[in-house]
């Protein structure tokens, strides 16, 4: 059934805000848990966090208090709407136990949109994050198995594969190779805009959760790997949000978020296994109706503009939905040794030693063999005699089937 979130009338609701007790929701089973819920929890969290920080910059740049108070006012149940999500979370689970998820759900989210995505820079953006994001979730892996002695598989189940994707050494770069060409709004297609919204909401929640946790990590080599994969995530995050058109008004954006999140919200009530957290997404969508008609208010109000001049087709596009995409990451694995130059991509084996890439990793990484990313998966192998994988076939890339040595190359360099 198609839902167009403009023509649904929200259901009435006591009062605009939830009490203090009704922000403390039960927590899920961490081993009980379709893996899947965990990543949708995960994603809703970080949409609110994105939501809740535009609404602070929208009120910074603004100089109308009656503006600003409305911003306010939508912004306290975004809030709200934040920590009860984050109240999902178990106690019982570890740092390293959510960060598999966030893990996964970078990736198979990164997938699912890639393949839906038909702008083409757009497409290759995610796919070109999508290999780092694989490497990390093989990285964290390998650290559980060590030093938690986890069972990942009861984590994140068999819906992910486990192996090296573009080495994270390999994925330092250069700031000004990490920003793209910008979207025309106006023109782009509905799903083009929900997934840039929704990637940036995403990834900016690993990069925050991760640059957090860090200083909190009980081990040295944790808290290392942790600082070192949240400065690639910086590195996602700008080249997303260098996607979004930086022309729109600040109310057009508002709109814009409030459209997104009310198509996040219906999209994990739809997808939804766990028939409590179904009546979480169910309710947050109510909230986020009535925020949008607000939205579709303050717009007419201070810019006399009918919100279809910014989104022509109310109709929700095909909804998000979690799903396997081991094949589609097999495929993409073969562009490995691609690397960013400005708004582009470059075989690495292309490069001259004067090039960006080439001079910023000769800054940064030095010696690769002190990289945590690098440590993480050497102790393993020592430890155990090769690393940890999840493959339901070999390695698509030759050269990294080898479960003996963490290549340190690939991607990084032209001999390898």
């Amino acid at each position: 059934m198609s839902v167009n979130p403009f023509e649904v009338r929200p259901k009435k609701v006591k009062g605009n805000y939830y009490s203090i007790s009704q922000l403390a929701l039960k927590s899920y089973d961490k081993y009980d848990v379709d893996p899947y819920t965990k990543t949708r929890i995960i994603l809703m969290n970080g949409t609110e966090f994105e939501s809740v920080w535009f609404y602070h910059q929208f009120a910074r740049n603004c100089s109308n208090n009656d503006l600003r108070r409305e911003i306010a006012d939508i912004r306290r149940v975004e809030q709200q709407q934040q920590k009860r999500i984050g109240s999902l979370k178990p106690i019982d689970e570890t740092i390293l136990e959510t960060t598999l998820s966030y893990e996964q759900l970078a990736v198979d989210l990164t997938a699912i949109l890639a393949q839906r995505e038909k702008n083409t820079s757009v497409r290759d953006q995610l796919n070109f994050a999508l290999l780092e994001d694989f490497d990390h979730l093989y990285r964290f892996t390998d650290l559980l198995e060590m030093e938690e002695a986890q069972n990942y598989k009861k984590l994140i189940g068999s819906y992910t594969e486990i192996m090296p994707g573009r080495p994270t050494v390999a994925e330092h770069r250069d700031p000004a190779d990490d920003i793209r060409f910008a979207v025309n709004f106006t023109l782009a297609d509905p799903i083009t805009k929900l997934n840039i919204g929704t990637i940036i909401g995403a990834e900016q929640q690993t990069m925050n959760y991760y640059m957090n946790v860090a200083g909190f990590y009980h081990s040295d080599v944790g808290r290392k790997l942790f600082s070192e994969i949240a400065m690639i995530e910086e590195q996602h995050v700008s080249g997303y949000e260098s996607l979004k058109d930086p022309n729109m008004t600040w109310l057009e954006k508002m709109l814009v978020h409030e459209y997104n999140e009310c198509y996040l919200y219906y999209s994990c009530y739809a997808d939804e296994s766990d028939a409590e957290i179904k009546k979480v997404w169910e309710r947050h969508f109510n909230d986020e109706l009535v925020h949008l008609q607000r939205a579709v208010q303050l717009l007419k109000k201070y810019e006399g503009k009918d919100y279809r001049e910014v989104i022509p087709v109310g109709t929700f596009p095909m909804l998000l939905t979690f799903k396997d995409n081991k094949k589609y990451i097999r495929e993409v694995l073969k562009n490995i040794r691609l690397t960013a130059q400005c708004e582009h991509y470059e075989n690495v084996g292309n490069l001259d030693e004067n090039n960006t890439f080439k001079l910023y990793q000769n800054i940064v990484v030095k010696n690769p063999n002190e990289l945590p990313s690098h440590i993480v998966i050497d102790n393993y192998i020592k430890k155990n005699g090769k690393d940890l994988r999840y493959e339901i076939a070999a390695h698509p890339e030759k050269v990294l089937q080898d479960r003996q040595h963490d290549n340190v190359t690939i991607g990084r360099v032209k001999a390898e």
